[in-house]
């Protein structure tokens, strides 16, 4: 995690503290359902709760000093939970013998990544709330503010910028979608043993520690909780990313020099070059685009996490250390970013109109095709005869309606009035309601 890319909240979520201390309920709610079973005295339940209490108010008063404890038994031991249980257990006293009783160290470990995780997914949907919450305000505030579509970067036909920013708006409400879905899939517990047959735990002590965190229970985990749930849940993040990035690749265009139609906020005193004082440049959307890179790069190595020896191995082990705070993290910073980028944003209206009519009507050139056919035209005369003229206004001979009226072979057809009606902006315009309500409908 770099912290100029990180927000305390997630971060704070992959912290030592906050993995210890869900290490510590795992171990409590477990001895707390061995005790309600009879496999361990109550009273060593209730000593397990009370030391492990004052265990994690330790480690919150002076976490850089607990940690440096547990790394400095680690050291020894070569063994993270058993460094964490040893230290645990100068807390709890003699009944710490009880603590892991059965457990396996993957029914810690993979336990508390599925909470981790739940935990970064649900600061994540909150973020995609807010971004969709921030296009809609403003697409509805350019509902009808009319500007040009492109197709391949030319010019196509006229759209509204509302239109745009409610597609956007769309793609982030599939998104939730796919991280709620993703939650439900890593959101699993397994507290199974030693290659998960329960030999030395009872299923009803997994079902309690499940209950208590909110998760649900692993129908076969083996040693380890299968992993192409993490693998579909970091491919849901890098979906995510590309849809922030596709966002902000469209303000980036459309911030260029030659198009001016929209801009991300600058700021007094914000400097653009250190050698060229004219410049205002998009950094907070190319930002954008390079941490969604970042986000992306973590598909693969969770795809391969997949496959693992037998029962279990832990070649996932370090590729996850790296991805999931790293993934959650910059997904979580970018898409705080792309929220204030969209509430900030300058739009053009003036320019959008502008480049709508600098081509001298040509965006209309469908509309002039559509009525010749239907006033008996071939099709293949009269897209030639609309390619023609077409061609003579590209190049700024005349105004594409002027070059129309002036065409003998298209008059045959349409008359001044008819063809003067054909350049109109409201026909393009006029389902933008229909789309509004397809995409904002409660």
């Amino acid at each position: 995690m770099i912290p100029r890319y990180s927000r305390p909240q997630m971060a704070a979520i992959w912290a030592p503290e906050n993995r210890f201390r869900i290490w510590f309920e795992i171990e409590a709610h477990a001895c707390e359902a061995m005790a309600g079973l009879g496999i361990i005295p109550k009273a060593a339940a209730e000593a397990i709760w009370r030391g492990g209490k004052a265990a994690m108010a330790a480690l919150a008063a002076d976490p850089a000093g607990q940690v440096a404890r547990i790394d400095a038994i680690e050291r020894v031991t070569k063994h993270d939970v058993i460094a964490f249980t040893t230290w645990l257990g100068e807390f709890i006293g003699p009944e710490s013998r009880f603590v892991h009783q059965g457990l396996t160290s993957s029914d810690v470990l993979d336990t508390t990544f599925a909470v981790q995780l739940s935990q970064a997914a649900d600061l994540l949907i909150a973020d995609v709330d807010l971004l969709m919450a921030a296009l809609a305000k403003r697409a509805h505030e350019h509902k009808n503010t009319p500007t040009i579509g492109r197709s391949h970067g030319i010019h196509a036909e006229p759209t509204t910028f509302g239109v745009k920013l409610a597609g956007h708006y769309a793609a982030f409400a599939r998104n939730r979608g796919r991280l709620v879905a993703g939650r439900a899939e890593i959101a699993t517990c397994a507290i199974s043993g030693a290659v998960g047959t329960f030999a030395n735990i009872d299923p009803r002590i997994e079902a309690h520690v499940a209950g208590k965190l909110g998760l649900a229970i692993e129908a076969v985990s083996t040693q380890v909780i299968p992993r192409d749930r993490h693998a579909m849940f970091f491919a849901t993040l890098a979906v995510v990313a590309a849809s922030i990035e596709n966002l902000a690749t469209e303000i980036r265009h459309l911030q260029r020099t030659e198009l001016r139609e929209a801009e991300e906020f600058f700021s007094e005193g914000q400097k653009g070059s250190s050698a060229m004082p004219h410049k205002r440049n998009p950094v907070l959307t190319e930002n954008l685009t390079g941490l969604a890179r970042v986000v992306r790069s973590a598909v693969v190595p969770a795809l391969e996490d997949v496959t693992l020896w037998h029962e279990r191995d832990i070649s996932h082990s370090s590729v996850e250390r790296y991805i999931a705070p790293d993934a959650t993290v910059t997904l979580d910073f970018a898409l705080g970013r792309a929220t204030s980028v969209v509430e900030q944003l300058l739009v053009y209206p003036e320019r959008m109109q502008g480049n709508l009519d600098a081509l001298g009507g040509l965006v209309f050139s469908q509309r002039v095709l559509l009525a010749l056919t239907q006033k008996g035209m071939s099709r293949e005369d009269a897209y030639a005869a609309v390619q023609r003229n077409a061609m003579e206004a590209w190049r700024g001979n005349a105004s594409f309606l002027a070059l129309c009226r002036a065409d003998r072979e298209i008059g045959q057809f349409l008359s001044d009035d008819e063809l003067t009606a054909l350049f109109d902006m409201r026909y393009h315009t006029k389902h933008v309601d229909t789309i509004f309500k397809r995409v904002f409908a409660p």
